[in-house]
């Protein structure tokens, strides 16, 4: 089933220059990228964009590692997009990912781990409001 999915490359994948090998990694698998942009993202945006970890220990750190420059956002579309983009991605810890994930061959961190795609279609419909709100107008 086609559908669409939210992707983030976070600060570390921006400033190491992995924009084109994710995205390539993506259209390979003949996934369509409908929308992007790179943005410096405001502490606003990065906290309603993780609002369920707010309270948690690793909250802090989390937004401010977001904060620390530009991050490309995009929307995904192909089949089953939202499974098979994460299972693309890889497992969130770097130490269990597998080689070929885009996790398992760049990430050096549980937090400075390339990317985040979305979980769920509630999760892409909340996330590309926060992230391309001209959408939803």
């Amino acid at each position: 089933m086609k559908e669409q999915t939210l992707v983030i490359i976070k600060p570390d994948g921006v400033a190491r220059g992995l924009i084109g090998e994710v995205v390539s990694r993506y259209e390979k698998r003949k996934f369509e990228i409908s929308a992007c942009k790179i943005v410096q993202p405001s502490r606003v945006v990065v906290e309603a964009h993780y609002e369920e970890h707010k309270g948690k220990d690793f909250f802090e750190e989390l937004i401010d590692y977001f904060l620390e420059g530009p991050i490309f956002v995009m929307l995904v579309e192909g089949s089953e997009a939202i499974e098979v983009i994460r299972n693309m991605n890889g497992d969130k810890n770097f130490k269990v990912a597998l080689p070929g994930t885009i996790r398992g061959d760049f990430a050096n961190s549980t937090t400075r781990n390339i990317v985040h795609a979305s979980d769920s279609r509630e999760a892409v419909k909340r996330e590309t409001e926060i992230w391309f709100p001209e959408r939803h107008k």
